[in-house]
């Protein structure tokens, strides 16, 4: 019904033209809200836990390419 809805950080970053270290940036400095924008994704992992973050596609490149790549993608 609506697809595959998020993505890992190094295709997130490729469809937005920005590089892991900016996207990385976004979502520790809390830009990038996590629960909307990213979330923890443990599928697969044993503990300790260290959980790699991947993003919703829709809402990413919308709140990104709406008003953030010119002022964050330094």
């Amino acid at each position: 019904m609506f697809g595959n809805l998020w993505t890992t950080s190094s295709t997130m970053a490729e469809m937005l033209g920005i590089n892991e270290s900016t996207l990385s940036y976004l979502r520790e400095k809390g830009i990038l809200k996590p629960g909307i924008h990213w979330k923890s994704d443990p599928h697969a992992q044993i503990k300790p836990w260290n959980p790699v973050p991947i993003y919703n596609i829709k809402l990413c490149e919308k709140f990104i390419k709406g008003n953030l790549i010119d002022t964050y993608a330094a």
